[in-house]
Order: C-alpha cells, then structure tokens, then sequence
C-alpha cells in the first residue's frame, strides 16, 4: 500500500476507485466501505483508494480535542490489511475546510487523483460545514464521468455501527459492546515506563504504560480483563485505568497493568492491551490489605476467563 501526504505524491489514475472520509475505528461499516473500494477497484483493474485527513476535522472546526477510536499510524495498518491500494492523509486545516464540496472533488479527485467511481457511506457529507451529500455527489458524477455507490447502514444487534456510538460505549466503560462494533477488541498502546513500585509491593507487580497517543480515547477508569502483546508475546492480565484512590486523594489518571503469571523486566518495551471484559468499577479501599483481598478477587476471575477462552 502506498500512503501520500501531499497531491505531488500521487500519479494521477483515472481507473482509481475511490472513498472519501475520517474512518476512525476502522469499524464494521467502515469495513463494508473499504471492501466494496477493493472489490471494484479490482474488477475494473483499477486503483482502490482511501481520502482521509489528520487531525479528525472535527478537531480542526470547533477547536476541541476529539478522542480517537484509532490513530493515524492504526488506520493505515487497518487498511493495508483491507486490500487498499493508495491510503492519501490530507493534513486538514481551517483553510482546507473552507473549501466547498465541488472544489474539493474537483481539485483532489476528478483533477489529481483520478476517479472512475466513488464508495460512501449512506449518510456521507463533506465540503465547507458539512454542505455537501451523497446527491450532490450524484450530481457530480454525472457532470465528470464518475459512477457513485452508496452503502447501506450496518447494524450490529440492532445498533447502527458508527464511531460516535462505540465512543459513547467506551466513555461509558462497556467494553464488549465496541468489539461487536468495531470487528476486534478495542486497544491501547504504548511504552512500558517506571512507576512508584506500589504494585510490586502488594504483590501485583504493574507495567506503567505511557500511551503512544495523547489522542487516543481511553475508557473509563476501572478493571479490565486483557490481551496483551508485549512485543510479539502474548499475555493476558488485568488493566486498571484511574488515579487510584486509596493512596492519592487527586493523583493523576494512569493505565497500568498486571500480567498474569509473569515477572520479566519489559521496562522500555512496547506493549499493546486489547480489551476484553470490564472486570468491575475503580475503588476507593479503607486499607492496603482491603485493596489486595480484593485484587486477589479480580485475578480469580481473569483466570476463569482465561480458562474459559481456551477452552472454547
């Protein structure tokens, strides 16, 4: 997969099949989108080709951070894996979002990029405030030669898979539900760091992580059940996401992790959590010996999941 950051990077191929938008999370109807790119784009033998932009444009027009579901780095890993051809990240500005819908179709795709036929999603808008949609872009088909497909929502249990919905999930601590969602378990990554040594010392020696992105959504602060990739290892352990009120009265929110029936030194490494169950909310304990009866809890019941993964 080629990635562009700039049109100078791009050779013009007017057999290019193509999509235009932000697909954070890389989702199941992201998912629908990009495979119908790759599907005609290879039955045309063609060009599949996914338009997106960094930071989130929404970022950029109201001034307020958006948590994201995937970082950059993760979307074109994403779609690599889908099959796509050219993977273009526009660096998106105030100015760049001035631009109406036609000039932006006509300067990128049908001038530079090349387009023979465009994917969207049913509910696609794009251009200055949002002003253009999947009939303008009909429109616009019929005036350069290019055909438009318009995909149909996808519900998962009768939810409509959107970025907007699985946020909502994960802000609100339910981790099984953006999974269905999203294809694969929800992840954060980072480095290992040094912390205070406190796990250590109650017996559940932590890795500290330092995320990768100060981006990246992370959920609310409570237990998790884990996959995790240390390297290439794979482990399995409990995260806990919060400032740990028994010992800070205003500490500072940490992801850490313990890993089930493992001591190796990975200071400095990367590591990779996949989350799988929320084990139970963050506590505040009247003592160190209350906190550690009731890790010795949460542990138990890592290992029944353990155990009943690798059985099933």
């Amino acid at each position: 997969m080629k990635i562009a950051y700039q049109l100078s990077d791009i050779i013009y191929e007017k057999n290019s099949v193509v999509t235009v938008g932000s697909f954070d999370g890389v989702h199941l109807a992201h998912r629908e989108v990009l495979g119908e790119v790759v599907r005609l784009a290879q039955s045309r033998k063609g060009r599949s080709v996914l338009v997106t932009f960094d930071p989130h444009p929404k970022e950029v027009v109201t001034g307020k951070p958006v948590p994201l579901l995937t970082t950059l780095e993760e979307r074109v890993q994403l779609c690599s894996e889908l099959g796509i051809d050219l993977f273009f990240a526009i660096p998106f500005t105030y100015e760049f979002s001035r631009q109406t819908s036609r000039e932006f179709y006509i300067r990128y795709l049908v001038q530079r990029i090349g387009v023979s036929e465009v994917v969207e999603g049913f509910d696609h808008h794009f251009g200055r405030d949002r002003e253009g949609s999947v009939e303008d872009m009909l429109k616009l088909g019929k005036e350069f030669e290019f055909s438009v497909v318009a995909m149909k929502p996808v519900y998962v249990k009768n939810e409509l898979v959107s970025s907007t919905g699985i946020r909502k999930h994960l802000i609100a601590g339910n981790i099984e539900r953006p999974a269905d969602l999203l294809g694969r378990p929800y992840n954060l990554g980072g480095t290992v760091v040094k912390g205070d040594g406190r796990g250590k010392a109650l017996g559940f020696p932590t890795a500290n992580i330092r995320l990768s992105s100060d981006k990246k959504l992370i959920p609310q602060n409570g237990i998790y059940f884990v996959r995790v990739l240390v390297g290439n290892r794979e482990q399995y352990g409990m995260v806990s996401i919060g400032v740990r009120p028994t010992f800070h009265e205003n500490g500072a929110r940490t992801v850490e992790v313990n890993i089930l029936n493992f001591q190796d030194e990975i200071y400095n490494q990367t590591i990779e959590l996949y989350f799988l169950k929320r084990l139970r909310d963050e506590l505040k304990f009247n003592s160190a010996d209350e906190l550690i009866r009731q890790m010795n809890r949460d542990k138990e019941e890592s290992l029944k999941l353990l155990a009943a993964m690798r059985s099933a």
